[in-house]
């Protein structure tokens, strides 16, 4: 979609009006190109809206942060001084869906007295956080953010589970909830909503709340206790006592908290508040903002040493083969025999996931006797692949830098750290904590039982993946009112916004809606073969598991060649159609290759993607749901086709089905 409209000035359009208060000043910052225009108004109370193409997308929303000695930012406001600032440039990443990412935004900056107020437009979005300039370190009591809509949009909700009554017990997740799709003035009573959220907007547009530059500061939930049209940002209380328990004893659950949300230093700069605008649905899968606002990486720290790859892993399958001569389970025989199958597949990884530590001790250096560690890091290594060891949140924080130090020196090449399932500021603290010392020793991370990614990841690159996902871990346990595949086909236009997610997809067991069960030691997956094959493509994971056992991905050999070959970061990434919560395709570049993937819903459906972008091909390779994918599931086809002349290749997908092909 493209919008009329006029620039203000040739490089950066600010306006500053006079309102009918003799303190009150409104300013207007547009986009570089003009589409979104950001209107903010100082006085006894700073508001901020949006406009997209001249449309009102996001309604005057108040923002301020109280601190413990009673100042408030953004109240009373006197303007000593604005800063304009505009910016245009080609990025590289490190690790992301795009060797070159454009950061090009127009930026204001209100100076008050001891503390800013930076405003950013985007095309694709906007943004503000607030920056400390004070001569002492200070406590903030409370945050208000509000997001207020024209109307009462409908959107993807994903609540925290509430286990009790109050809001305390919601403070306490893994970020892993299906979405509630609902508007916003029938939110449910008490209950908070971690982000993004995606909303519908006028016109058919799309907005995406979310955060980054998160570091040492609350996370922030939402929510809607008045009933209307605007949601209230909420943030978890400082923890005062924590104590180890939970599930192994390897969390530490909050027994009390203080009377403020966070410790800030004299000149904190705190996260940003996103709000991105989406033309239509399919712009969400390659808005770049959640990254673009993370903080870059030290210009002294050397990163290259990051390998991004697929991972062969044992938890999801219960550690299942068959066919050999030995008793599989967690013990030496059955991670050689893993090593050797990611070794002869081309695949980068083996992780050791929860079991090989002793139980009950969080403790990572008592190692349970079935496991000889230091003889399965050789192992690996003279086979060329690397281990990941899983780590629960309590034993890895006591003992980070021993853990770092010892396992990288053995020959470990990350750790998969699980369980803090919260997102208060001391947490928030950890993962910065944890990233860089894990950098210090050449360790990557992926971080489950975690809130979503908020920009840690361009500052740490070599935090590879996050879960924060209702991941393909729920297919074991079936319970009756699991939908995956309606989620499958909502994330990509709301989670996967701000960043790569460890979904672990990859199950060789598919199962159409009818006939699927939960299993948790033979799992199975919603939908068909097809659609775990295109997952490897639609979902961003830099750090990519196969979930499924080795002795069923040698019973399938072309699916196993597939995913073993796709690459996890990707050169280019086009957006080719998509509806939230009904279908999505995608396709990614490598190289001179070409990936595409598509998944669509519950309804079967036929779709006619134009690749004509790719140019000149000689032959692309699919997988296609077979003929009875609708009664079988596992039922598939592979054909290798030439490249149409004109680009346009038309595609049929069963109920929960997918499709997948290699343009070469």
């Amino acid at each position: 979609m493209t919008c009329k409209h006029v620039l203000l000035a040739a490089v950066m359009a600010v306006l500053t009006v006079a309102q009918s208060g003799a303190a009150d000043k409104t300013y207007k910052l547009q986009s570089p190109s003009g589409v979104i225009t950001v209107e903010i108004t100082t006085g006894a109370q700073t508001n901020w809206a949006i406009d997209r193409c001249g449309v009102r997308v996001l309604e005057p929303s108040a923002l301020s942060m109280t601190l413990e000695d009673g100042t408030v930012f953004g109240r009373n406001v006197k303007v000593k001084k604005t800063v304009l600032k505009n910016m245009d440039r080609m990025v590289a990443p490190v690790v992301y869906r795009q060797a070159q990412v454009r950061e090009a935004y127009n930026e204001l900056t209100l100076k008050c007295k001891g503390y800013d107020m930076v405003f950013r437009a985007y095309d694709d979005g906007a943004a503000y956080r607030f920056v400390a300039q004070r001569k002492a370190p200070f406590i903030v009591k409370s945050e208000e953010a509000a997001f207020r809509l024209p109307g009462d949009s409908e959107g993807l909700i994903p609540y925290c589970y509430k286990r009790a009554d109050g809001i305390e017990c919601q403070f306490a997740t893994s970020f892993e909830a299906p979405y509630t799709r609902t508007t916003v003035s029938q939110w449910e009573s008490g209950r908070l909503a971690f982000l993004p959220i995606t909303l519908d907007a006028p016109g058919g547009a799309k907005l995406c709340i979310t955060e980054s530059d998160l570091l040492n500061y609350p996370g922030m939930y939402l929510s809607n206790e008045d009933k209307d049209t605007a949601l209230e940002a909420v943030f978890a209380p400082y923890p005062k006592d924590v104590e180890q328990s939970g599930h192994h004893m390897l969390q530490g659950l909050v027994r009390s908290r203080e009377a403020y949300i966070a410790k800030a230093g004299a000149t904190e700069a705190f996260p940003w508040r996103i709000v991105i605008v989406a033309g239509e649905d399919k712009d969400l899968l390659t808005c770049d903002l959640p990254w673009l606002l993370g903080r870059e990486p030290r210009k002294d720290l050397d990163f290259s040493w990051v390998r991004p790859g697929k991972v062969a892993w044992d938890w999801w399958n219960d550690w299942n083969l068959y066919g050999v001569d030995f008793e599989a389970g967690i013990n030496n025989e059955t991670y050689k025999y893993y090593i050797d199958f990611a070794a002869a597949s081309g695949i980068e990884y083996v992780i050791l996931d929860e079991g090989w530590a002793v139980n009950l001790q969080a403790d990572l250096f008592q190692i349970i006797p079935e496991i000889d560690l230091p003889m399965l890091c050789k192992y690996a290594e003279d086979k060329g692949v690397g281990l990941i060891l899983w780590a629960g949140y309590w034993a890895f924080q006591k003992d980070m830098e021993r853990a770092c130090r010892e396992y990288s020196a053995m020959g470990v090449k990350g750790f998969k750290v699980d369980f803090m399932d919260r997102d208060d500021q001391p947490m928030v603290d950890f993962y910065h904590r944890a990233a860089e010392m894990a950098a210090r020793y050449n360790l990557m991370l992926d971080f489950h039982g975690a809130f979503k990614p908020a920009g840690l990841q361009r500052t740490w690159p070599n935090v590879v993946n996050f879960e924060g996902v209702y991941g393909l871990e729920n297919a074991k346990w079936g319970k009756s009112d699991t939908d995956l595949v309606t989620y499958e086909v909502s994330i990509p236009f709301a989670r996967l916004v701000a960043g790569p997610a460890d979904y672990t997809q990859g199950a060789m067991r598919n199962a159409t809606r009818k006939n699927f069960r939960g299993v948790n030691t033979e799992p199975m997956s919603q939908g068909t073969r097809c659609r775990q094959l295109a997952e490897y493509v639609v979902f961003f994971a830099p750090l990519n598991m196969l979930c499924d056992s080795p002795s069923n991905y040698l019973q399938e050999p072309e699916c196993l060649q597939f995913i073993a070959k796709v690459p996890t970061v990707w050169d280019q990434t086009v957006a080719l159609e998509g509806k939230a919560g009904e279908y999505v395709a995608v396709a990614r570049r490598k190289g001179d290759t070409w990936y595409v993937g598509a998944l669509t819903g519950w309804e079967a459906r036929d779709m006619t993607l134009d690749l004509s972008f790719i140019g000149k091909a000689a032959e692309m390779e699919i997988f296609r749901d077979g003929a009875n994918a609708h009664r079988a599931a596992r039922d598939y086809k592979r054909e290798v086709l030439p490249f149409p002349a004109d680009g346009k290749v038309t595609l049929h997908m069963a109920p929960g089905g997918g499709w997948a092909a290699v343009i070469r």
